[in-house]
């Protein structure tokens, strides 16, 4: 998802310094690392003065507004997105995006569903390393690793029942992290 919104530039100063926080006090980013769903997400801010100028037959804009640009790559639909943004992390929303215009608030959910639908912007491509998994795939795939790796490297100086008993030791610690990625559902 892409969205950019305008912001008066005397607000732009505010939401720099809240990201500044944001970005050295690391428990104010913790409702967003627990969002695993979430792959990336990225706020920008974009000064009206700072807007490429390519010279050769472009005219030199003058605008009004700074820009605040967002950009996430999420698994699961739009709609859950967009739910659990609303649900979980509303008050670090209005925070950042209280200082666009025209923010409604992240609650209720469809207002702020109508607005992210007005300012949002397609992109024509997408790329993912590992297409059928989600983050949680991967991340359950290194704990299926390191466990292996672990039991492999001890197992050879098992007895036979002390083998039995690593194993099922594994087998226990891994079997959250045991799943089958493939297409994602598409919802209609």
């Amino acid at each position: 998802m892409n969205a950019i919104t305008p912001m008066k530039p005397w607000k732009t100063w505010i939401l720099r310094g809240f990201f500044f926080l944001l970005g050295h006090i690391k428990p104010l980013q913790q409702d967003l690392i627990n969002l695993s769903f979430i792959e990336f997400a990225r706020w920008v801010v974009l000064p009206r003065r700072q807007f490429p100028f390519l010279g050769n037959g472009q005219a030199e804009e003058e605008l009004q507004y700074d820009y605040l640009l967002f950009f996430s790559n999420f698994n699961g639909t739009w709609n859950q997105y967009i739910d659990a943004f609303s649900a979980v992390l509303s008050k670090g929303l209005n925070l950042v995006w209280r200082w666009s215009e025209k923010f409604p608030g992240s609650v209720p959910v469809t207002s702020f569903k109508e607005y992210i639908a007005r300012v949002q912007f397609d992109t024509d491509y997408y790329y993912t390393a590992y297409p059928h998994a989600a983050a949680n795939d991967l991340k359950s795939a290194h704990v299926v690793q390191a466990s292996f790796d672990k039991l492999a490297a001890s197992a050879q100086n098992y007895t036979p029942e002390q083998f039995e008993d690593a194993y099922l030791r594994f087998v226990l610690e891994v079997q959250t992290h045991l799943g089958e990625t493939g297409e994602a559902p598409i919802v209609f």
